[in-house]
């Protein structure tokens, strides 16, 4: 074990296994749990809090193929899951971001930030069988089981999805699979206005047609976005998002038949896109690289009755919009010197849950509380009574 001092806390704790993570949580506090810290101000730990680095209490500890499950420690790279799964025909539907950057299988579920890809089967809560954790007294816990249908009781496992490490230490989670689809499409249609394009996008999740993704994006993330696939959006340059992006995946040789129908039902032609420009594109969204530099980040929790009230608040406040998940999940990016009491007002007249993902406000990264808060102080003393995982 490993104990280095950090100019982010008193030190840095990096178990190599759960006994050892438990004799360091019990010998430290306050403590935060990390993978790779790609989730940028959900990865920040408290002033004077232990940070704990989980990648050491890695590898996979069990996988089923013909039950479509796998076992995986908590600080396993999630490309790591991803490429044994790929060798077996077989995927994470909820379409987990930053893959490439190092993120994690605990990191995944602490944050439960799924990608565009989550639309058609759900996030990452929908597929988290079982966890096994640390609570703040020091006790292994495990919620959940190792197949699909499991016991009735408390699911645990869904209220550790999005906890950020303040209800426990996740070592260990088991998550269900599907099988791959053998080839996607995209058809990429450039609308004239925000509110049509909105209209569209609602049409389109609620139609037969079961697209894989559906976003919103402005025109400067789609041109020519394949090609410079790490550079970001210029901010002076962006426009209202009014290109629509829709995700097909399955035989190849229906795609085309697939995407026509989707076109028909749009009642315009688009821009189709196959192979690597079109896995470039969604990577490029996925792990949201149209960032500008040093902005602010911030991710709102949507539906889609609300996404027209969205962008016309965020339009005046200068941000760069992309709209996913067909309008349930909002992304916008703001200047470093923006008022935060300004975006706090004008989130909260909005109505709709928002998290600071890159440059948290004063007070943590919730810009805008989700309801609810009584029950997690509850489940919160239940499972860390000395608030040895700092506060909610």
């Amino acid at each position: 074990m490993d104990t280095s001092p950090s100019p982010s806390g008193p030190g840095v704790l990096t178990p190599r296994s759960v006994e050892e993570a438990r004799e360091l949580l019990m010998a430290s506090r306050p403590v935060l749990a990390r993978g790779a810290g790609t989730k940028w101000a959900m990865a920040d730990p408290p002033s004077g809090a232990w940070l704990m680095d989980m990648r050491q209490l890695a590898g996979i500890v069990e996988y089923e193929p013909a039950e479509f499950t796998v076992t995986a420690r908590a600080g396993t790279p999630l490309r790591t899951l991803v490429e044994l799964l790929a060798s077996h025909g077989q995927y994470l539907p909820f379409d987990p971001p930053f893959v490439e950057a190092g993120a994690t299988v605990g990191g995944a579920v602490a944050s439960a930030l799924s990608g565009p890809g989550r639309l058609r089967f759900g996030g990452v809560r929908d597929f988290v069988l079982g966890i096994r954790f640390l609570d703040g007294e020091g006790r292994l816990v495990r919620g959940g089981g190792k197949v699909v249908k499991n016991a009735a009781g408390f699911d645990l496992p869904k209220l550790f999805c999005g906890s950020r490490g303040r209800l426990g230490v996740i070592v260990e989670v088991t998550l269900k699979v599907f099988p791959a689809p053998r080839a996607f499409g995209t058809v990429v249609v450039s609308l004239d206005t925000v509110e049509e394009a909105a209209a569209a996008l609602r049409d389109l999740a609620r139609s037969p047609l079961e697209p894989h993704a559906v976003d919103l994006v402005p025109p400067e993330a789609v041109a020519g976005g394949w090609e410079r696939a790490d550079r970001p959006l210029a901010p002076s340059a962006s426009r209202p998002p009014t290109t629509l992006l829709v995700r097909v995946g399955g035989s190849p040789d229906a795609l085309d038949a697939w995407i026509g129908r989707m076109e028909a039902r749009l009642g315009r032609r688009g821009l189709r896109l196959h192979g690597e420009a079109e896995a470039a594109l969604w990577v490029r969204l996925r792990d949201l690289r149209w960032l500008p530099p040093a902005w602010r980040l911030i991710r709102l929790h949507l539906v889609p009755s609300l996404l027209s009230r969205a962008e016309r608040t965020l339009g005046r406040l200068g941000a760069v919009r992309h709209y996913s998940v067909a309008g349930n999940v909002g992304w916008a990016a703001v200047p470093s010197e923006a008022d935060w009491g300004e975006l706090v007002r004008a989130l909260q007249a909005l109505g709709a849950p928002a998290m600071a993902m890159r440059g948290a406000p004063p007070g943590g990264v919730w810009v805008v509380a989700p309801p609810g808060e009584a029950f997690a102080r509850r489940v919160k003393q239940a499972l860390d009574p000395g608030q040895r995982f700092g506060p909610l």
